[in-house]
């Protein structure tokens, strides 16, 4: 399966319900974020908090066009949390940070508009 960034691309195949319940996507706040240089795409490290349930994440995310270092720490994020781990570098990014590519195919994160309980699930 090969995801598009494009805005013009046609939709993936079609799936059923209980396929859509197998990703859990949750809400999360970001508790740091830190420079990542040893990436090879531009991307921060991130610590995230998803509630007492899942606990305290890490995740890599290629986001440094559109946001500054000073202004995650306390917005809220949605990410796969039920991926294994995946080692990039020499960090393990835990979670899967959610986001989409803006006109220049840079990424925008994705959120809720309202601040909701940490953990919640996605439906």
């Amino acid at each position: 399966m090969h995801l598009s960034h494009d805005p013009a691309a046609p939709a993936a195949d079609m799936i059923v319900f209980e396929d859509f319940l197998k990703v859990d996507i949750r809400i999360g706040t970001i508790l740091s974020a830190e420079p990542f240089p040893e990436a090879r795409k531009p991307a921060y490290k991130l610590l995230i908090d998803f509630g007492p349930a899942i606990g305290r994440k890490k995740s890599s995310a290629q986001i440094t066009d559109n946001y500054d270092l000073a202004d995650l720490q306390g917005r809220q994020v949605a990410a796969v949390v039920n991926f294994p781990p995946r080692q990039i570098g020499k960090f393990m990014s835990e979670v899967l940070t959610l986001g989409f590519a803006d006109s220049t195919g840079s990424v925008t994160l994705f959120a809720p508009d309202k601040r909701v309980p940490d953990g919640s699930r996605l439906f």
